[in-house]
Formats: structure tokens, sequence, C-alpha cells
């Protein structure tokens, strides 16, 4: 999460403001010592201005943040929910339903602080946050998130900085659809948000190690996509294959619900890369524009890659390639100009179809909705590109970007997510299970583990 650039130049100049006014006032009160009579004469610094709440860009991170939330209930529910075959469909919008609520009370109560505070121990602070805003203490309707600079409320930011929680293990879902005990998915989500998600959203844009690196990600390519995606996978491969996978029909029960679930999931991200600019001014326009054209590129690059290699352009592919766009562009769309996001996009497109559709029948694991095809690889292409692509015109911190850094980024958040997950996942295998027996995933989740279904 970046600082808006242009609210930086204003609060670098509110800074060296203050310090020249309080070395002036210890030149003056020098003066008074060595001259009484001329220090009294001489009139008192005023004191440096009290921050004061932005009602714009606190009215704009409000209206961003019910777009976020947006994305995943409905959005996403709605998007998993129409892949899915009809006996699982009540238990796969559950999950994002579900994941909403619980990830919800664990913010509160752990997650911003662990993600967004300062630790007390330097060495630490690189790694985790602190313990200061467990069950949000301290924070009062008056609190400003980054006064001086942002001015919004830290209530707000924690707000919309919760929403990105929420989305992020809700994506892994789509990797194990139809086959996970839904009370090994509770398990499973409250543990990875704690000891995965809240440390990496640290790493990244809390202080720690990787921001201080210099490792761009504007909206969440790294926190989110490629989070979520590689613990996608491994779930994937730790559960095993659906029962019938390879020689039952698994088609998807109903694309409108997926068409409008994506269609969700389109304008809600406008809430989390514009948002991301934590203020409403030109660069979040520029974060808009940039989710826009990316996304549209995106879209028609995977149907013309279908078009060609499967001869015909399908409703599934052109909403899976709007939703592999607006990943890639997620870490850039603060960073590039509208060119840059159109080749994102493209790239986006064409890659993503081919890990979604060629590479995921290669290897032989069973990504049931695509989560890493679209969302690991997606959120890769796009910390890359965001690397080579950066334009300083656009965002001042463009300047320093590299591929190199982001390549750190990327590795170090593979290697933590896997192997956590990886521990996770055993963990809850112990206590309760991960997966239904195979009568019961064979008959649907939706009766087995929620005793409702579809009529």
């Amino acid at each position: 999460m970046n600082i808006p650039s242009t609210l930086k130049t204003t609060g670098r100049a509110v800074a060296l403001g203050a310090l020249a006014l309080a070395v002036f006032g210890t030149v003056a009160a020098f003066a008074q010592e060595a001259a009484p009579a001329a220090a009294a004469a001489a009139p008192a610094a005023p004191a440096a201005p009290t921050p004061v709440l932005d009602t714009g860009n606190t009215a704009w991170m409000l209206t961003s943040t019910a777009l976020v939330l947006m994305m995943t209930i409905p959005g996403l529910a709605l998007f998993y929910g129409g892949m899915v075959r009809k006996k699982n469909v009540l238990a796969t919008i559950m999950q994002s339903f579900a994941i909403t609520c619980l990830v919800t009370v664990l913010w509160f109560m752990f997650g911003y602080s662990l993600a967004f505070t300062t630790n007390d121990s330097a060495s630490m602070n690189s790694y985790i946050g602190g313990f200061s805003r467990f069950f949000h203490h301290g924070i009062t309707v008056s609190t400003l998130w980054l006064p001086g600079v942002a001015n919004i409320p830290e209530f707000v930011f924690s707000m919309f900085q919760m929403t990105f929680a929420i989305i992020t293990p809700a994506l892994i879902a789509g990797a194990f659809a139809e086959r996970m005990k839904f009370s090994a998915l509770l398990i499973f989500m409250g543990l990875w948000l704690v000891f995965v998600y809240a440390p990496i959203a640290h790493w990244v844009w809390g202080g720690g190690f990787l921001g201080t690196a210099g490792v761009l990600d504007f909206a969440g390519g790294t926190v989110v996509h490629i989070n979520a995606g590689v613990a996608g996978l491994v779930c994937a491969l730790v559960l095993g294959k659906r029962e019938g996978y390879g020689s039952t029909n698994m088609a998807p029960h109903n694309l409108v619900y997926s068409v409008i679930g994506a269609s969700l999931l389109w304008v809600g991200w406008f809430g989390f890369n514009a948002g991301s600019e934590l203020a409403a001014d030109g660069l979040a326009g520029a974060a808009m524009m940039n989710t826009q054209v990316a996304t549209a590129a995106a879209a028609l690059a995977w149907m013309f890659a279908e078009w060609i290699v499967a001869k015909k352009p399908s409703v599934l592919g052109v909403i899976s390639g709007a939703v592999a766009g607006l990943v890639a562009v997620t870490p850039a769309s603060g960073f590039v100009n509208p060119t840059g996001a159109f080749i994102v996009g493209i790239l986006a497109g064409v890659i993503c179809y081919l890990s979604a559709v060629k590479l995921k029948h290669a290897f032989g694991y069973d990504d049931s909705l695509d989560a890493f095809g679209v969302h690991g690889v997606g959120g890769v292409v796009g910390a890359l590109l965001t690397g080579a692509l950066a334009d300083p015109a656009i965002n001042a911190l463009g300047k320093d970007a590299s591929v190199a850094k982001q390549l750190y980024g990327i590795a170090f958040t593979i290697l933590w997510t896997a192997i956590a997950t990886f521990v996770i996942l055993y963990i809850v295998k112990a206590l309760v299970g991960l997966r239904p027996s195979t009568q019961e995933e064979v008959e649907g989740l939706d009766v087995t583990q929620h005793g409702e279904v579809v009529p």
C-alpha cells in the first residue's frame, strides 16, 4: 500500500516547515539570552498546524472499502459458485460468505495490529507488526492514519485493509473447490490469516523488509494474488484430485452466475486499485484508467488465444481473461502509464490462458477453478512487469523500480506461503481431517456439509 504520491510532497513540505520553525525558535531563544530587550520585542514562532481530517479522501476511501467488500460477497461467491457443479454451488458460495465473517472478526482482534503496527523490537518489525492495536485498542474517532499526509480515519484504513484480508483467503478456495470439509476450511483459513497473510502484508505494506527493500506492490499483486495462488496450488496438491477428475463431466453448472460475479469483481476492483492510493487525486485516476485498460486487453487476449487454439471463444474464457487482467494490473496500477497497462493486460491474458488450460493439464494437478493458474501466475506476471514498466511520471517511486527487486519479493512470498500453507494443512488434517468421505463428495457438499440443496 503506497502513501499517496501527491500527498507525500505536501507531507514533506509540512515536515520541513515544522523543522524550519523549530530552528527559528532555537535561534530566537539564544538571541533572547544575549539581548533581552531585542528578544522581548520579537514575535513568538507559530506552532505547526494540527493535521485535520481530509473529508474528500475519507469519502473516497469509504466508497472504495464498500467496493472491495463487494468483490468477495457477492462477486467472488457468484463467480466461483457458477463454475462448480450444481451439487456444490451452495457449499462454494457459503465458503466466501463464511470467510468474510471469520476474517472480519480475526482482523478486528489480531490481524490489523500484526500487519500494520510497529513492533517494539526493531529487528522483529522487519517481519511482523506489534500488539498495540489488538481489538483496535487505542483507536478513536479522532485517530488519523498518516496524519499530515493521507489524513483519513484509522478506522477507515483498517476497514479498507480488512476487505483485502477477506478476499485473499477466499480466492484460495477456488483451488480446492468441491472437496474440502467445511470444518477444515474454517480452521485452515483462520490459521492462514494470522500466520501467512498478516506477516506478508506487513513485509510489503507495514514497514517490513520487502517494502524497505524497494519491492513495489501498489494494491496487492504480491500480498493478495501470488500469496493466494501459491497457497491454492499447495492445497490442491495436498488434498489431491476431485473424485472422478478426468473421467466425470465437471463443467460449470451456471455460467450466468459467473458472468455476474466477474462483472461485480471488475467494478469492485476500482476500489481495490484506485482506492490503494488512499486519496482522491490524480494517481487514483491513473490507477482506475490502468485497471480498465488492462482488464479489457486481457479479456480480448485470452479470448483470441482460445479462439485460435480451441476454435471457439467461450464465455468462461473471456471472463477468466478479464480476471487475469485485473490480477496482473493490481501491483502495477499505480506505477505504470496506460500503455504499460495495455501491455500488462495482453501478456497476462495469453500467459494465464496457457497456465490455466495447458500447464494444469501437463502437470496433472486439480486446481478446480484456476486459483493458481490465474491469480498465482497473473500475480507473478504483474509483479515482474511492474519492475519493467514503472513510469516515474506516474509515480515518483517508479524511478527505483527493477525486475530484480520484484523477483526478490516474489521469491520470499512464494517460499513462506508454500511452507506455511503446507504446515497448516497438516495441522488441520490431524485435527479434523481435510476431505469428506468419497461417498459424501460424490453426493455433493451442499447436502452432506450443509443439509441443503438447490432445487
